[in-house]
Formats: structure tokens, C-alpha cells, sequence
């Protein structure tokens, strides 16, 4: 699956001033030249907040990104710093993409200008309504113990855990199926969620983008950096929300697969329904996705209403036929700008491709087996 989103922005940023002083364009520039973004992150820096300006990427891309400035520049304003990140984004962006993201953000206006939200209190975060207690205890805690305290792991890197109020999910079904209705009635032609799905709704398209936002940055994020950080949990910047529907004259099952995300969440919303399960086959790199599955790497799992599943995207999965009823899901895509910048360098993914670790260790099994044949041999022991 893949469909590559960004976020819509509204306001215009105010340009960065000229000058001398310290927030001025001529200490921006000379710095530009003398220092050169960090190698690893400054985990102890807190961002700015890019929210609310019109921009043409994501806003938690440039506050990620800030945290690679070299130190001098964190003193900067922002926009001195969003002037310097803006410059070096569109360098590696080719033109190509930013007249994609352009298309996409007029679509979304022009649905936005004209659909009315039914329940207008789903599109701000409002936590202590939208997520289980448990679930907000152990965000609010923030500690590996703690989210473990709340979750299951029936497979390596494939979490289950309560999340969602059934209030919340009733809200959500009811605004999604007040969406479609007005699409059905205007005729207006929408984009669907993926390449593989038929059926459902992207949530960002019709404005609900800055809660799922809200969602990715303060809940998902943190509980990726403790058990993803190997595939860019902890650089989380965009997302892709959408919800998917299976039953009759709906989609039925879903074919094996991986995700368009660094970090998958899958929330069952409802409603009745038998069958769906998902099935999962061991996490893979381009190289190795389609390999034999092992024994340890086979997992079935049922839906239930509110409870959730974080899986890395590249976790080969599927569903089985919904067989009876209608099941809803909302998927939320994570994405990390910096951790796919830097897999296209990289050769050695065995620190999350089960192929690759499998491969590893037969080679340093050999190697082992090779050195020890020639002790024996210069021992003038026969080997063994």
C-alpha cells in the first residue's frame, strides 16, 4: 500500500528580517556556512511549534528536523530557523513532489469549504473523552514498564493494548458515515485511503488532520521511541489517517502486505461483525518481503472495539473475509522523514528484518565454525 500525505497548513509566515543581531538573515547565513546539521538529534532540545502556518511539508517535520540544528542556531527566532530548514528540505524535495503535496492540499480545501462536521468536538484532542484511563496513565508516565503494564506482545513487535473510549468510536462511526452520506448527495469524487482498499474515508482529507496529528506526535510518538526507535519511532513527522470498511457490498478481506508507515496503529471501532482477523508473517526489508515466514513469525489476531494494534509498517500482514456484519477500522500511518533519508544509505537492515538477522547469524555462524576448523588444523587435531 501507498499514498504519500502531508498536512494542511493555514497561515502565512511572516519572512524573516533582515539585520545584524541575533535573529537576523546575516547571522543565519553566516552561520549556513560555518556549521552543518548534527549527525544525531539533541533529545534534550525542545522545538518550536510550526502549527498553523502555510507551509508545503509537515509541520512536525520541521519541528524534527530543528533538533539536527547545529547549537548556535537554536537561539535563532523561528522564523530565521524555519527559513534555513525550508531551504535545505527544498533542495532534496524535487519539484515533482511539491506539485503533488500542492494538488492535495487544494483538494482537502475544497472539501474542508464545504462539508460540515456533525460532531465538531472530534476535531481538537481532547484526551481525557477520546482514550481509555489506562491508556492515559501510561502516556501521562511515559516509561517502557509502564506501557508494557498496559499491553500485550503475542508476537515480537506486535503490541495490543485498550485504547479508545466506545463513545469515541460510536462519534467517529457517526461522523464518518455523515461524510459519506455527503459525498453520496454532492457526488463529489474522493480520493480512497490506499491502493488496496475500495471502501472508507481519509479522515485527514475532510479535517480531522490536526487531531491525528495530535494523536502521531503526543501518544504514538512516545511509545515508538521505546519499542520501534530501530525504524524511526522517535523521528515521527507525518501521518496518513483513514479509516477502512469490510462486509457485505463493502471491501471483504485484505491480501498479505505491508504498510506505507514506519509505525502502524490499527484500531478496531466497531461495529457487529464476525470474522477479520488480521494475520501477521515477521517484519521484512525490500530485499526479503517476499521470503518464507517462520514458525515464530505466525500470528492470528480477532478485532475488538477499542483496542488497539502498533506494529512496525513493514510487518508483513493481511485480513481474513469478513464474513458477517460491518467492521471498521481507523489506521494511522507514522511516518519519519529522517529515518527514510537515511535507510537509502543503509545495506545492513538486521536490526528489524527478520531475514537479515536470520542471515547474520548464519554468517557469523560459519565464520565460527570456519576459524575454529583452522585451529584444529594448525593444532593438527582432525576437525570435527
Amino acid at each position: 500500500m501507498s499514498l504519500e500525505v502531508t498536512r494542511k497548513e493555514n497561515q502565512q509566515p511572516t519572512p524573516p528580517t533582515g539585520g545584524h543581531n541575533g535573529n537576523g538573515m546575516a547571522v543565519l547565513q553566516s552561520m549556513a556556512t560555518t556549521h552543518r546539521l548534527r549527525l544525531n538529534p539533541n533529545t534534550e532540545h525542545k522545538p518550536e511549534s510550526y502549527e498553523g502556518l502555510h507551509l508545503e511539508f509537515s509541520p512536525l517535520l520541521f519541528s524534527s528536523l530543528e533538533r539536527y540544528l547545529p547549537p548556535p542556531m537554536l537561539s535563532l527566532s523561528r522564523d530565521s530557523k524555519l527559513h534555513y530548514m525550508r531551504d535545505i528540505i527544498l533542495r532534496y524535495s524535487p519539484e515533482g513532489e511539491r506539485t503533488r503535496v500542492q494538488k492535495q492540499r487544494e483538494y482537502r480545501q475544497k472539501i474542508i469549504s464545504h462539508y460540515q462536521p456533525l460532531h465538531r468536538e472530534l476535531y481538537a484532542m481532547h484526551a481525557s473523552n477520546f482514550f481509555a484511563p489506562s491508556f492515559l496513565k501510561a502516556i501521562k508516565e511515559n516509561k517502557e514498564e509502564s506501557f508494557r503494564s498496559i499491553m500485550a506482545e503475542p508476537t515480537q513487535g506486535v503490541f495490543t493494548f485498550e485504547m479508545l473510549q466506545p463513545h469515541f468510536c460510536e462519534l467517529l462511526l457517526s461522523e464518518v458515515e455523515n461524510f459519506e452520506k455527503w459525498v453520496h448527495e454532492t457526488k463529489f469524487r474522493i480520493m480512497r485511503p490506499n491502493t488496496m482498499n475500495k471502501f472508507g474515508a481519509v479522515l485527514d482529507d475532510f479535517g480531522l488532520e490536526t487531531m491525528l496529528g495530535k494523536l502521531m506526535e503526543d501518544f504514538i510518538r512516545p511509545i515508538s521511541k521505546v519499542f520501534f526507535s530501530d525504524v524511526g519511532g522517535s523521528t515521527l513527522d507525518s501521518h496518513h489517517g483513514f479509516v477502512v470498511e469490510y462486509g457485505i457490498n463493502r471491501d471483504v478481506e485484505l491480501g498479505f502486505h505491508v504498510d506505507d508507515s514506519e509505525v502502524t496503529l490499527n484500531v478496531c471501532l466497531g461495529k457487529q461483525f464476525s470474522g477479520g482477523e488480521l494475520f501477521f508473517r515477521g517484519v521484512r526489508c525490500d530485499k526479503h518481503v517476499n521470503t518464507e515466514t517462520q514458525s515464530d513469525e505466525i500470528l492470528d489476531y480477532s478485532h475488538v472495539p477499542g483496542r488497539a494494534v502498533l506494529h512496525r509498517g513493514r510487518h508483513r500482514h493481511g485480513a481474513r473475509a469478513t464474513t458477517s456484519g460491518h467492521r471498521v477500522n481507523l489506521l494511522l500511518w507514522c511516518r519519519s522523514s529522517v529515518f527514510r533519508e537515511l535507510r537509502k544509505y543503509q545495506k545492513d537492515f538486521s536490526s528489524w528484518c527478520g531475514e537479515c538477522q536470520r542471515e547474520k547469524k548464519e554468517r557469523q555462524r560459519v565464520s565460527i565454525a570456519a576459524t575454529k576448523q583452522e585451529l584444529l588444523k594448525r593444532e593438527g587435531k582432525p576437525a570435527t
